[in-house]
């Protein structure tokens, strides 16, 4: 058997399954505009394009990994573990 080919196209709850949130939580990144996509139909159908998912992910790797170096928390390489006793 062909292996199935990759969805081009999400819908809101697929993409809440991926990330592991709430439907509702996409919904609000579509419309934030954080996360593009279209709406098709008469019954307007939210529609996340796979591309557009991976790109989000990796932005948000990009910006997560920008916050943890810039946190005033993030212990850096010049400076010395406090012993506490």
């Amino acid at each position: 058997m062909a292996p199935e080919p990759a969805q081009r196209f999400l819908s809101l709850p697929d993409v809440a399954e991926i990330l592991r949130i709430s439907a509702a939580q996409v919904y609000a990144l579509v419309r934030r505009g954080d996360l593009p996509a279209i709406k098709i139909g008469g019954r307007g159908q939210w529609r996340v394009e796979s591309t557009a998912l991976e790109a989000y992910i990796a932005d948000a790797y990009t910006s997560t990994k920008d916050f943890i170096a810039n946190h005033p928390f993030a212990e850096t390489e010049t400076e010395t573990p406090v012993d506490i006793d």
